[in-house]
């Protein structure tokens, strides 16, 4: 795994040990940013399921202002802040330890708004729906906040969804990539 573009493009990045995270290949993330828009003049990404990093790093790569990294998992914990490491700039980056439910939470009770959301949840634990329901519940995007969801094929996500717009589906092997832009009602 490797940095593809931006500030600290082809820097490599550590996977998190073990078969219980999923890291987000190099062609898939490279995809990803090509269609939300390869590069960003500023903002804030939340990473609801953080794993190796990787997404949210390359979003800070492209531009993004700061990152908040979220995973419950203390070997993807570590993995993250290795590879926040690898930029030299810790400071545009959150981590925390702790579930995804409760993080909404946290951060809700920060005051955070975010620009650019990625959730990419364990397969066999996907509630991607909920997650983006709750997120407008508790005030968490910006207007116009993009939501980009890694899913597999069985996921089969619907293009309505309440507050959000839909934008795409792009499906790469297993992996499904969905778009989807939050429009404050």
């Amino acid at each position: 795994m490797r940095i593809v573009s931006g500030d600290f493009g082809g820097r490599r990045l550590s996977a998190v040990p073990g078969m219980a995270t999923r890291p987000t290949t190099d062609k898939v993330k490279e995809a990803l940013f090509n269609i939300i828009g390869p590069y960003f003049n500023g903002g804030t990404s939340l990473d609801l399921y953080g794993g190796s990093g990787g997404l949210s790093i390359e979003g800070v790569s492209r531009g993004i202002d700061h990152a908040v990294l979220v995973d419950r998992a203390y070997p993807a914990i570590k993995t993250i802040k290795s590879n926040i490491d690898v930029t030299k700039y810790p400071e545009k980056f959150t981590v925390l330890k702790m579930d995804s439910r409760k993080a909404l939470t946290v951060l809700n009770k920060q005051g955070k708004k975010f620009d650019l959301i990625y959730l990419d949840p364990p397969y066999a634990k996907q509630q991607i729906i909920k997650d983006m329901t709750r997120m407008v519940e508790l005030e968490l995007l910006n207007d116009g906040a993009l939501v980009v969801a890694e899913t597999n094929q069985e996921a089969n996500l619907p293009e309505k969804i309440d507050s959000f717009e839909f934008i795409k589906h792009q499906s790469y092997g297993i992996t499904v990539l969905s778009f989807y832009r939050f429009e404050r009602g």
